[in-house]
């Protein structure tokens, strides 16, 4: 089932960032569905990048909003960070974090929480300076077109990561498929993608609006990395679910694939 798709103007006009940092990531929020898919990618993120040892150069983050706990792991194994968005929005709330505006939205709480995965909730203050000194652009980023980054022409990075972010700019499954493609172009061969998805899923809120999503199972994404020309090295599926009135997936899914030398 699809709903109405939620065009590039209706972000630019509608997408809050600070509601929907709220209702998808405040631990203390009382909303324990959200807080479980928090968990959820963070420990995903903790498995890729500390204990499966991934680290390189430069990692670009596609479609990051106006979220940072996917650097949370990822700093310590990668000199720099790439984040990317769309929407002016997010990219400015990001950067109200990175320069420590006290109107920033508090990560404190989600940057205990890796550091008590990694072994030492204490050191969370200097974790999110690793961030902050990582984090090196922030760029405007567009799925659908062949080159993501257009008009800038980058070098391949090493790594890339995207959450949740291909179901909700693709309206439909060749996009998404194309949007991968896409992505592909990006990543050095030998390099990897680190994906998550929400299952099922046919919408989101954010505050009062609704904002749709690409209802994909997970062989539909396995085919689909597959074909963009990526190799499935390791996944995991969870039947942890958003808050009903917030969003209607039946799971998430984690996965990290390597791109192929040849096509």
């Amino acid at each position: 089932m699809e709903g109405n798709f939620t065009g590039k103007d209706v972000y630019r006009q509608h997408f809050a960032p600070k509601d929907y940092l709220k209702m998808y990531y405040s631990f203390s929020s009382g909303n324990q569905e959200e807080s479980n898919v928090l968990k959820f990618n963070l420990k995903s993120l903790h498995k890729a990048f500390t204990l499966d040892g991934m680290k390189g150069d430069t990692l670009l983050d596609i479609g990051s909003g106006p979220t940072i706990y996917q650097f949370l792991s990822a700093c310590e194994s990668f000199r720099e960070i790439i984040a990317s968005d769309y929407t002016d929005q997010n990219w400015e709330e990001m950067e109200r974090w990175l320069k420590k505006d006290p109107d920033a939205f508090d990560w404190s709480p989600v940057v205990k929480y890796v550091c008590e995965l990694e072994g030492d909730r204490e050191k969370w203050e200097e974790k999110e300076e690793k961030v902050r000194r990582t984090v090196r652009q922030v760029l405007k980023c567009d799925v659908t077109q062949a080159n993501p980054l257009a008009p800038l022409v980058m070098p391949q990075v090493c790594c890339m990561t995207s959450l949740y972010c291909l179901e909700a700019a693709c309206q439909d499954l060749p996009t998404y498929r194309s949007a991968l493609k896409n992505i592909y172009s990006l990543v050095k061969p030998g390099g990897h993608l680190v994906l998550m998805t929400a299952l099922k899923n046919n919408f989101c809120m954010v505050g009062q609006h609704r904002f749709f999503c690409l209802h994909l199972d997970q062989e539909m994404v396995n085919s689909a990395v597959r074909e963009a020309g990526f190799d499935i090295t390791w996944s995991d599926l969870t039947a942890t679910q958003f808050t009903q009135t917030f969003a209607d997936s039946s799971g998430m899914y984690a996965l990290v694939a390597q791109k192929r030398n040849v096509m």
